[in-house]
């Protein structure tokens, strides 16, 4: 996993920004999955905010490693880890999970746009940063996380974070080009597979598909942990 020069040789730490919608929680299931991946693996909070300014928190947390990193990033965090690695220059790779990664030109309602389930869930709620949203709970299994059992399904309805609306319209001003992987879930029912795909081959990346919804991280932990995994060998 070449491409940047970094401050040592040592197997990359792995950082793991989550979707919006989520909280560092939702890797749980990863961490548990690859705790044998042989490197640090820790889940950073993700502000929502936008994607200049969760990228400029993601490139923060990148720098305080001394040494190279891998960043792995779902759904709306696979725009921002994009954006922080190309902030970051000990970022020596990326694996994109069911990402959400608009062009240059475009934003995520753009990518969302087609998902007519998706945008009759999000739930606006107002508060002093201007309008968050939420997906409503009682969406949120059939739209989000349809192959979870529905006890956790609504667990993780319950246990949302708020976006703020407008980082669904904010467009990335830099992007990485950087090695990259990216697991494509063909269930997705958030982002369609083709978009997926295309988003793939804008940056990049090499593809690997799996029969998952778009909570993968949720549902098919091993597979992301395995996604992982192969980004690091």
């Amino acid at each position: 996993m070449a491409g940047k020069a970094t401050r040592n040789g040592s197997t990359p730490t792995v950082l793991l920004v989550h979707d919006a919608f989520a909280d560092t929680g939702t890797w749980a299931g990863t961490l548990r999955a690859g705790a044998d991946l042989g490197t640090d693996v820790v889940a950073v909070p993700n502000p929502l905010r936008g994607l200049a300014t969760d990228g400029r928190y993601i490139a923060a947390a990148a720098a305080l490693v001394d040494g190279p990193v891998l960043l792995v990033g779902h759904g709306y965090g696979g725009a921002v880890a994009s954006v922080a690695a190309a902030r970051a220059d000990n970022v020596v790779g990326l694996v994109y999970v069911a990402a959400l990664l608009p062009p240059p030109t475009g934003n995520i309602i753009d990518l969302v746009r087609e998902s007519a389930d998706l945008l009759a869930a999000l739930v606006p709620y107002r508060c002093d940063a201007g309008v968050e949203l939420y997906l409503s709970r009682a969406a949120y299994p059939s739209v989000f996380a349809q192959d979870l059992p529905a006890a956790d399904a609504a667990v993780a309805a319950a246990q949302q974070r708020p976006v703020l609306a407008g980082a669904f319209e904010e467009r990335p001003a830099t992007v990485a080009d950087i090695p990259s992987t990216y697991l494509i879930t063909t269930a997705d029912r958030v982002i369609d597979a083709r978009l997926q795909h295309e988003a793939a081959a804008r940056v990049g990346a090499t593809t690997t598909e799996i029969d998952a919804s778009h909570a993968v991280v949720l549902s098919r932990p091993d597979a992301v942990a395995d996604a992982i995994r192969s980004a690091l060998a």
